[in-house]
């Protein structure tokens, strides 16, 4: 209406030390041990050619390319940071994590029943178990991985940026090269899943993770959960390991960090000018308030570059928040709805099923419902 005048909001955080009795806590279990890093991620692919022209254009280093196994790294001291073999299907395999140094993976033998890996199957040598989530999926646990030597890079120009109040760049200019954004490490993945109080209990008893960031649905129950790495008085990212509340069980992205904002916008030039799909950004998160950019490589897998995110130390309060679609960007173009479940006969098939075997209730339909439906930015 002409001369309305719009009200922004975000949404706002609650510490756990304050938060409302009608807004339950995340379970925090004892953990078994403790992971210090997402080392890498594991893929099968049909085809591997068209993954390895996506990663080069998206800024990986290949270390190894056969016609049975692609190898890559950052070009941080990591090894490996991503692994994809030839298979009958295309799908997310799983992650591998490194864990500390006082963790006992015998006692994961012990008490989940992981399996010792065959150390020729790791990238990044060591020594390692295999144990498979509440979905099923394949997770490593991993010590003692190879470090190499860091690639070269760029200087980052962030240092130099003139403000309305500080000006350190004189006589200067900004001219940085137009090449793929080069990755520097694995930063993070999230997984979907419709089990969330028994998948976010199990990541964190067996990688002692902390929740950085909580958000609920209108019943005041967990939905999602940012967690980071327990390191300590080090600060680890805000989140390496997202699990969302969802209606199955899903790889939902990968983020891959890059040095600066010029990084981010020179390697999206790349990738567009090399016909890969974009899906989403540049544009600034909410929750961990990182640059992102998002793409899909050839079989519609979702990866992010991002820079400039949070970090926090380990004893930095879990804070909570309502779940809604528009808390996932604090500035940039609208989310796409692919972000969101499809509205057609095949979701709509997949519901029922769900609900016929009674993995997923109609009470907690009806609640992610709302919270996805929502209008994102309703003073737009």
């Amino acid at each position: 209406m002409k001369g309305s005048q719009a009200v922004l909001r975000q949404p706002e955080s609650c510490p756990e030390s304050r938060l409302p009795p009608d807004v339950q806590r995340l379970s925090r279990p004892s953990a078994l041990g403790r992971a210090t890093e997402l080392a890498f991620l594991r893929w099968e692919k049909r085809e591997l050619a068209p993954t390895e022209r996506f990663w080069r254009d998206f800024g990986l280093h290949i270390v190894s390319s056969t016609p049975q196994k692609l190898v890559a790294r950052g070009t941080g001291s990591a090894a490996c940071i991503a692994v994809a073999e030839a298979g009958r299907e295309d799908r997310f395999v799983g992650p591998a994590f490194q864990m500390s140094a006082d963790t006992d993976l015998d006692r994961y033998v012990a008490e989940l029943g992981a399996r010792w890996i065959d150390a020729r199957q790791l990238p990044t040598g060591g020594r390692g178990v295999e144990l498979a989530d509440p979905s099923g999926r394949s997770v490593w646990l991993l010590k003692d991985c190879l470090r190499v030597e860091p690639l070269p890079l760029r200087q980052a120009v962030t240092a130099d940026t003139n403000t309305a109040h500080c000006t350190p760049r004189v006589n200067r200019t900004v001219r940085t090269p137009i090449e793929p954004a080069r990755v520097v490490r694995l930063g993070h993945v999230v997984l979907q899943t419709l089990d969330f109080d028994r998948m976010a209990e199990w990541y964190l008893r067996v990688l002692g993770l902390i929740p950085t960031d909580v958000q609920y649905l209108a019943d005041g129950s967990p939905a999602l959960a940012f967690c980071r790495l327990d390191l300590g008085a080090q600060p680890a990212d805000h989140h390496t390991l997202v699990i969302v509340g969802g209606i199955e069980e899903k790889y939902e992205h990968s983020a891959y960090e890059v040095l600066d904002l010029d990084a981010l916008g020179q390697g999206q030039q790349v990738l567009r000018a090399q016909g890969h799909e974009h899906m989403w950004g540049i544009g600034r998160h909410l929750l961990g308030s990182q640059l992102f950019d998002y793409w899909r490589d050839p079989q519609g897998f979702e990866y992010e570059h991002y820079t400039d995110g949070d970090v926090f130390t380990a004893d930095f309060e879990t804070c909570y928040s309502p779940l809604e679609f528009g808390g996932i960007w604090a500035w940039g173009d609208d989310a796409p709805a692919s972000m969101k479940p499809r509205k057609n006969l095949r979701t709509l098939l997949h519901l029922i099923g769900l609900l016929r075997r009674k993995a997923i209730t109609p009470a907690r339909l009806k609640l992610l419902g709302s919270a996805l439906d929502a209008p994102a930015r309703p003073w737009l």
